[in-house]
């Protein structure tokens, strides 16, 4: 029923807007009109197996390699000081069984795209002990956690961001796993989950004097349809001070922030950004922006500035004034990671910028994401088209990979968490 209800949609679906992909990259994107169709675009390239010697394709000058491919569903990455590398396994927990026409839709939509698995709830430590560019040693550093994401290290203490509470370990450099029972987790503060918990992940950075975490919450809804009782303290990046256990909201109107960076020259806070769907192809980009105290950014009552989203019928209160982001990544490519390329071995291929992951798009036609880019930056800030570092993750209509995390290794090469393909990969300069 579900199939022939899909084929319906296809069929009955409206033409695709016709505003040319570039007018939704970049610093000054020009935006095309809302396309306000009943029946948003299904668009989804199913998850597939990588076959036998077939891997990315790199730009010109880099090379790709697999670094571990011992893993379930690889979300995010964190490089310890001793070169290990930490990996979440992660999903979103299962949800109670919902009978309505969207839920149904979003669940074979999250099937088809790899997203349906279980959560392994765990933390990976993979090891290159002769740091030959593959991982020889895979094994579980931390179990029993709730769907863990975001992951810090300050001294000996290590924070976890489960989806519903952030929980501090004590960490001794080398150890290949954490001994929950000699040294029990502690919760530093929780985090908002619920029966929605619409967007699950939560990414956590350390500011730079280790005094406290800046941590990324997503809205629980597309537009604030199920209501913005349940959006109190979402769509926002929190600050959280750890000698007191308290926290603040220091950014909102952010739908889905992920990925956070400090900028290697300024020490400016960056994110990237899924915006809203179903207003056509083009619209809304998502974006990479600094973020400042205080900033909001618009959602769910405007995009990109003050672009009124039509759907939208709470009025946004006269207290708050957006600001624009600073660079539009295009709709619908779904950015996750990000990393400066500074401290990275590949700069001397792309110079001074920005590694995106983009995850990829569900509802656009044609696709959009499905690989890694680098924003080349100009006196600190975007400036340029994205190139295309990592691609070919999605071949026909098979996704044989997604790009998730980013991380630079103890060399300086890109890894890259691929939750489809279950697997990590390095790219390095040849």
């Amino acid at each position: 029923m579900l199939c022939l209800l899909l084929s319906a949609l296809s069929a009955c679906q409206f033409l695709p807007n016709t505003a040319e992909p570039f007018q939704s990259i970049g610093s000054h994107p020009k935006l095309p009109e809302p396309d306000l169709s009943m029946i948003p675009t299904v668009n989804i390239a199913k998850a597939s197996e990588w076959p036998e010697g077939v891997i990315p394709r790199v730009k010109d000058g880099l090379s790709i390699n697999l670094y571990s491919k011992a893993l379930v569903h690889p979300r995010w990455l964190h490089v310890l000081p001793n070169g290990d590398v930490l990996v979440a396994q992660s999903n979103k927990q299962a949800a109670q069984k919902s009978k309505s026409l969207k839920a149904l839709v979003a669940e074979f939509v999250m099937k088809r795209a790899g997203a349906g698995t279980y959560s392994p709830d765990k933390i990976t430590l993979l090891r290159d002990q002769d740091r030959d560019g593959v991982a020889e040693l895979s094994t579980d550093f931390l179990n029993g956690l709730h769907s863990p994401f975001g992951m810090a290290l300050i001294g000996n203490d290590l924070y976890v961001a489960n989806t519903n509470a952030i929980l501090r370990f004590h960490y001794e450099a080398g150890q290949t796993s954490i001994d929950t029972a000699q040294f029990p987790p502690e919760k530093v503060i929780d985090l908002p989950e619920g029966a929605l918990n619409h967007h699950w992940t939560k990414n956590i950075i350390a500011s730079l004097d280790g005094t406290k975490l800046y941590v990324t919450v997503g809205s629980n809804s597309n537009i604030g349809e199920n209501g913005l009782a349940n959006e109190i303290e979402r769509a926002a990046i929190w600050e959280v001070d750890l000698k007191t256990k308290q926290k603040r909201i220091f950014a909102s109107g952010l739908r889905n922030p992920n990925g956070l960076a400090w900028h290697p020259s300024t020490g400016q806070l960056w994110t990237v950004v899924n915006e809203r769907d179903e207003l056509g192809n083009d619209l809304v980009p998502d974006y990479l922006t600094s973020v400042h105290e205080g900033d909001f950014f618009g959602w769910p009552y405007v995009y990109y500035g003050h672009h009124q989203d039509p759907r939208v019928k709470e009025v946004m209160p006269k207290r708050l004034s957006a600001r624009s982001p600073d660079y539009a990544l295009g709709a619908h490519v779904a950015a996750l990671g990000l990393v400066f390329s500074d401290e990275s071995a590949l700069n001397q291929h792309f110079g001074h910028g920005a590694f995106i992951s983009e995850h990829g798009s569900w509802n656009r036609k044609p696709r959009s994401g499905y690989k890694v880019v680098f924003v080349p930056f100009k006196n600190n800030q975007p400036d340029g088209i994205p190139l295309d570092v990592v691609t070919d993750f999605v071949v026909n209509d098979d996704a044989y990979g997604r790009p998730v995390g980013l991380a630079i290794d103890q060399d300086g090469n890109l890894l890259i968490a691929d939750d489809v393909g279950n697997r990590v990969w390095r790219v390095r300069a040849k």
